[in-house]
């Protein structure tokens, strides 16, 4: 049996246009409706897949504001078993060393857990570096980019894909994993999925219920942070070339002014 926690996070819906506040630049999450990251989706399959091979449960932890239930009962729908959500207005603006150690804290209160798998990076923040820091958290050894991913025993082996080509990987359990999109193709929640799901009642953690002293995690502390935002300019007229003959050759000479050639 293996028991399997995923990392899901809730997003804002790609298709909508983002904006930062204006008080302290984070990201305005109530501005748009947000989704489950899609990388997650693939991330909650490939944990449905090994419990279907090797038995075992899926719990999925996600940290966010109260809108994040959304994300978590996506996932539930799929057919996740257990959840928990951590929900403090504290964690605002937490950088990805703060939510690595934040989601560290948390499963370190899961008992059991034989694997972590994660999304490469998430769709708003793109640090891609979050599953490795809750490694070295957790002190447990961490495959990245994964693009296939099986368990044979306690032995974990993939195929991380880099821009050096494919390299075989493996690790002992427990450990955690990161996936790219080639993982699989996450399956579409069922009625009777949905209808499960409902009857399925996340746990809520706060920063404190975690043992985390205070200003730990914030914007407050965040390592990073954003001082000031430029609005994109708005879209300028094209350039337009009238063809006499000799169009050809004034699309090269703008292509060349342009430096694009």
């Amino acid at each position: 049996m293996t028991n399997v926690v995923v990392l899901i996070k809730h997003v804002p819906d790609y298709a909508a246009e983002w904006k930062l506040s204006d008080d302290d630049y984070t990201l305005d999450r109530a501005a748009v409706d947000g989704i489950i990251d899609e990388i997650n989706e693939r991330a909650v399959e490939e944990a449905l897949q090994i419990k279907e091979a090797n038995g075992g449960e899926v719990t999925v932890l996600s940290a966010g504001p109260a809108q994040a239930a959304d994300a978590i009962r996506k996932a539930l729908s799929m057919g996740a078993d257990k959840a928990i959500h951590i929900q403090d207005d504290a964690v605002h603006g937490s950088d990805a060393v703060q939510t690595a150690y934040l989601l560290a804290t948390a499963l370190g209160t899961v008992e059991g857990v034989e694997l972590v798998i994660a999304g490469n990076e998430s769709s708003d923040g793109r640090a891609g570096a979050v599953p490795a820091m809750i490694a070295e958290y957790l002190d447990l050894p961490h495959l990245t980019h994964l693009r296939k991913l099986e368990i044979d025993g306690d032995v974990l082996r993939g195929e991380r894909e880099t821009d050096d080509g494919i390299f075989n990987v493996e690790a002992g359990l427990p450990a955690i994993v990161s996936v790219n999109e080639k993982i699989n193709e996450p399956r579409f929640p069922s009625f009777k999925g949905i209808m499960a799901a409902k009857k399925k009642t996340p746990e809520v953690l706060t920063v404190a219920d975690l043992g985390i002293e205070d200003g730990v995690v914030g914007v407050a502390n965040s390592g990073s942070s954003v001082t000031g935002v430029t609005p994109k300019p708005p879209r300028a007229a094209g350039e337009r070339v009238t063809d006499e003959g000799d169009g050809g050759v004034k699309v090269v000479e703008y292509l060349a002014g342009q430096k694009i050639i």
